[in-house]
């Protein structure tokens, strides 16, 4: 296939900078001379499309190389739309990344909001070795509330494949959601607008793994389980109203990889809000490495 785009950021005079750039109709790079302090070493790249979205039929590739020792972050400046289908055409979209040794690469991304009848799929690459770092967001929203679309797209394909550099599969997962003839996307969803993944791999980004699988813990140990009281008939009403109460957010988290190297994290929420809220805390302390907080 040939590719829409590319963008390579290696090492230049003990710096991270963009040696390559190219991109073309209907894909834009934006990269700024510089965020955050002047002593952070990371190059943020804002990816685009020209009419604000995906179009029906839209089909684009772009790659990107972070090279030995470097950083950089690749975002949006605002969720990615997936305007309506025109019958059976599905827009693709497919990222190729390769992470070298002692770099670092964060994906964070604006969530993809598909319309009504969107048909979309998306396919993202990435090949390490033993010493790269990723920190990968990939999530999605029901549509356009205020338009009343909620959950009235036709299909939502999102794959993440990651790669050692032997070729070795390291981490593959796909999210499919299609309209079905027995059931519809929103009665499976059971009230939740908002589905995330967070995956953080590497040794630049251990302790922020490490300390995200201990908060989701946390979170969810507090969400799970009522308070203690010693009346019983208090404590089982209690239950009783927990029981029937959905957690605003609900998360899970797991590892992968040799030596646990790797670390998953899954989001369901009510509202995209709360998971803007969760990636920054979440997230927060990789401002060291990118020179701003995530999703500040």
């Amino acid at each position: 296939m040939e590719i829409d785009g590319a963008v390579v950021v290696e090492k230049v005079a003990g710096k991270s900078a963009v040696t390559r750039c190219f991109s073309k109709y209907p894909l834009k790079f934006i990269i700024p001379r510089k965020v955050g302090p002047s002593k952070t070493d990371a190059i943020w790249i804002y990816s685009l499309n020209y009419g604000g979205g995906i179009v029906s039929g839209d089909s684009i590739s772009y790659e990107l190389t972070v090279k030995n020792g470097s950083t950089a972050v690749l975002t949006t400046q605002a969720s990615t739309k997936v305007y309506k289908s025109k019958g059976e055409v599905c827009s693709e979209q497919l990222f190729e990344a390769r992470i070298g040794s002692d770099a670092l690469l964060a994906v964070l991304p604006d969530p993809v909001t598909c319309f009504a009848t969107a048909r979309y799929a998306q396919k993202q690459v990435f090949r390490v070795d033993s010493g790269s770092s990723l920190v990968l967001v990939d999530w999605f929203t029901s549509g356009r509330h205020g338009r009343g679309e909620i959950w009235e797209f036709d299909l939502f394909k999102s794959s993440n494949q990651i790669f050692l550099e032997d070729g070795h599969p390291l981490f593959f997962d796909t999210v499919l959601l299609e309209r079905g003839s027995t059931n519809s996307i929103i009665e499976r969803m059971h009230g939740y607008q908002v589905i995330a993944m967070v995956v953080i791999l590497g040794p630049k980004v251990k302790n922020i793994r490490d300390q995200v699988r201990e908060n989701v813990k946390k979170i969810m140990s507090e969400q799970l389980h009522s308070p203690f009281t010693s009346a019983h008939g208090a404590q089982m009403k209690m239950n009783s109203d927990h029981l029937s109460t959905k957690p605003r957010i609900m998360a899970s988290s797991s590892v992968f990889g040799p030596m646990g190297i790797g670390t998953v994290v899954r989001i369901a929420a009510m509202e995209t809000e709360t998971v803007y809220r969760f990636l920054q805390q979440q997230l927060a302390s990789m401002e060291t490495l990118l020179g701003v907080p995530p999703y500040k």
